[in-house]
């Protein structure tokens, strides 16, 4: 008797991209703010190289405490997107600046 071979096709899987990256941004949220740090204005640059992500991001203030647990959230957020190396780059320099929606979020407009 002969055993019949089944081929399972391979899920593909899609390479993550842009849209990729600012959904998994969104579900990061800033725990002080309680606002997800994208809709904050926290990312600067994300360029992205097949696989691989490099984030440019700031905080609300250089002194933020939870500095360290918002990089690997967005390490971890990016990995669990589909990103296979995940760079973070901290930078002071534009200072962030909360947009007027942001502000209005905020009660502050």
């Amino acid at each position: 008797m002969a055993i019949k071979k089944i081929k399972q096709k391979k899920a593909k899987t899609k390479t993550p991209d842009k849209e990729t990256a600012i959904e998994a941004l969104k579900k990061i949220i800033d725990p002080e703010l309680h606002i997800d740090i994208w809709t904050l204005g926290l990312i600067y640059d994300m360029p992205i190289t097949k696989k691989d992500i490099h984030i440019k991001m700031t905080f609300t203030s250089p002194m933020c405490p939870f500095g360290p647990t918002l990089v690997e959230n967005v390490k971890k957020g990016l990995e669990d997107a589909g990103f296979n190396k995940v760079a973070v780059e901290v930078v002071f320099s534009p200072p962030w600046q909360p947009t007027q929606e942001v502000m209005m979020m905020l009660g502050l407009a």
